[in-house]
């Protein structure tokens, strides 16, 4: 049996972020149950070198939707940043789950070779396909929503494993 680069870009996505949609709809209940501004946890971070949770989404968004355009060799779809509250969040996190919808498996199956760069702070970088994906686009779309899990989580929000990793 093979994967191919759809199967392993796109359910990953998809489901990577509206698990992290479940997470913060939790996280937003945890401050209303004990009758605190929202506001602060979106503030939250795990340390102060840390960028705090809205942050965590964006750039999580940014992952997953960026990464489907990427491999399918179109210009990703641009998202201002500048969500304020967890309306804004889940608004994003809607566009990004539609966006990466949008795409058809015959956009990116065989995106194995293909050339990808990007600008990161550190300068470009140069991917193919698969290395892309696998190397960059993944791990980056996990550390993100663990991170914005983590952030709820020890701002003690009732959530487990299973919020994370979703039902399949």
């Amino acid at each position: 049996m093979t994967l191919s680069m759809y199967q392993a870009s796109v359910p990953v996505f998809l489901r990577a972020l509206s698990n992290l949609q479940h997470v913060l709809r939790k996280g937003e209940a945890h401050a209303e149950a004990r009758k605190y501004e929202p506001a602060l946890l979106l503030q939250g971070r795990l340390t102060v070198d840390m960028l705090p949770l809205t942050r965590q989404v964006q750039i999580a968004t940014d992952m997953a939707k960026n990464g489907a355009a990427r491999l399918a060799g179109v210009d990703p779809l641009k998202f201002e940043d500048n969500e304020t509250s967890f309306a804004e969040l889940h608004a994003r996190i809607e566009r990004a789950l539609d966006y990466i919808k949008s795409f058809k498996p015959d956009q990116i199956d065989g995106s194995e070779t293909r050339a990808v760069t990007i600008k990161t702070r550190s300068g470009e970088q140069h991917f193919e396909g698969e290395g892309y994906l696998l190397h960059f686009v993944l791990p980056n779309l996990f550390f993100h929503c663990t991170t914005a899990y983590a952030i709820l989580r020890e701002a003690g929000a009732d959530l487990g494993k299973m919020d994370f990793i979703g039902k399949p």
